[in-house]
């Protein structure tokens, strides 16, 4: 069930018997106050550093009087839950690097900023007047007719009080009239202050930036837990390939040595044909299994970088392969992607192409990395078709990466990758 708002407690029966009233007056007239210090802070803000523009110093009190909406609009929307719990969501996003000055680059860029320096600007200098004025006024009216026969008593000694300029009470059952008058008169205006803090709460929310249905911020965490997923895949590939190249691969190299040390020892048959192939089941099984290892995550990548290992790639290839990659290291996500992207394209060459020689270039210009892929085959590559292309896409995707591939009948077939060299929506 939805929690009550303000606009839904105003049209039931037992308005008055709650809290809604009272935490209505308290939102109108907490506006006060802070109003009031916001303003004499912006006006300071903006004249002193326009006046202290010229010698550089005003600089940084006109950068805090932009970003002052900031924290303004934060406390915005906690008073906004005192008549409405429904929670109104920070629009900014995190910055992508540590420290200040990614931080100010970030929110300088952001629209969320400038309108809520906007907001505040206008709160410091025409919402919260309104609001005094309206709620300040309602208060003053009952409080002074509820006040009559006191006034009466002590100020005038009995005599004739003026109420409101506008009527003379000269006895005090007119007085104690007039103060039932203004008791009257206390729970009625608690309806026109909830519905003027109802519109005060409408116009904060129209004002304010918030996430647009949380789209923005749901793209932006899925972003990063796809990357989080990524990231723990990678480290969990990492620890397959340390655990079989530290354990069973070692175990297999001892079985190996062992059988050929008992092969030297050169016994009669059958015992010596047995041994034989024994060992030569181990040798086979130890190829495997660095094949394994070197297809879960190979070691060359992650101690000597994408270049290395693509070459590494290349030189086992049936095909013939040219690479020329002058590539500086690269985050950790980037070269498991692209060089895995890479190795399906080269199983591709060798598996349906019908090439005779490829080659793999690549440049890091800027902000990305552009990774080439050539053959001299029969064409005819799709992403479907069984080939894992689309797999390398969808990994490349998680990067805001792109595959784009060209393959005409008869060839040649050009596969590009194009990813960022750091990844859009870092797992942390």
């Amino acid at each position: 069930m939805s929690p009550l708002t303000l606009r839904q407690a105003l049209v039931r029966r037992r308005y008055l018997l709650g809290a809604w009233p009272w935490r209505a007056a308290l939102y109108l007239l907490s506006s006060v106050p802070a109003g009031l210090v916001l303003l004499l802070s912006v006006v300071l803000l903006a004249v002193t550093g326009a006046a202290l523009t010229p010698v550089l110093v005003g600089l940084p009190l006109l950068l805090t009087l932009v970003l002052i909406g900031i924290p303004v609009a934060a406390v915005e929307r906690r008073r906004l839950r005192l008549i409405d719990p429904v929670r109104l969501g920070d629009p900014h996003r995190a910055p992508e690097r540590a420290g200040l000055a990614a931080w100010l680059r970030t929110r300088l860029r952001e629209p969320a900023t400038w309108r809520e320096f906007g907001y505040t600007v206008l709160f410091a200098g025409v919402l919260w007047p309104l609001e005094a004025l309206l709620a300040g006024g309602v208060l003053a009216v009952c409080g002074a007719l509820s006040a009559t026969p006191v006034v009466m008593a002590a100020v005038t000694g009995g005599g004739e009080v003026r109420v409101l300029k506008l009527y003379l009470a000269d006895t005090y059952p007119q007085a104690f009239a007039v103060a039932l008058l203004g008791v009257a008169l206390l729970p009625l205006s608690a309806y026109p202050l909830g519905w003027a803090a109802v519109g005060r709460a409408a116009l904060t929310r129209v004002l304010l930036p918030s996430e647009p249905g949380g789209l923005d911020a749901r793209i932006e965490e899925l972003g990063r837990s796809r990357m989080r997923l990524v990231d723990a895949f990678e480290a969990e590939r990492r620890r397959i390939e340390r655990d079989l190249h530290d354990g069973a691969q070692q175990r297999l190299v001892a079985l190996s040595m062992t059988l050929g040390l008992a092969r030297l020892e050169s016994p009669a048959e059958p015992l010596g044909g047995l041994l034989a192939r024994a060992h030569d089941e181990a040798g086979a099984a130890l190829v495997e299994i660095r094949e394994l290892i070197r297809g879960i995550h190979p070691r060359v990548l992650t101690d000597r970088g994408l270049a290395a290992a693509v070459e590494d790639v290349a030189d086992r290839s049936v095909v013939p392969v040219d690479v020329d990659l002058p590539l500086p290291r690269l985050p950790q996500p980037v070269e498991s992607a692209v060089y895995f992207a890479v190795c399906e394209a080269l199983a591709n060459v060798a598996r349906h192409s019908g090439a005779s020689r490829a080659r793999v270039t690549g440049r890091a210009d800027g902000g990305r990395l552009t990774v080439e892929v050539r053959d001299d085959g029969n064409g005819g590559a799709a992403t479907g078709g069984g080939t894992g292309l689309q797999g390398v896409a969808d990994r490349l995707s998680v990067l805001d990466g792109r595959l784009l591939l060209s393959s005409p009948p008869g060839g040649p077939t050009v596969l590009r990758l194009d990813v960022p060299r750091a990844p859009a929506h870092p797992a942390e």
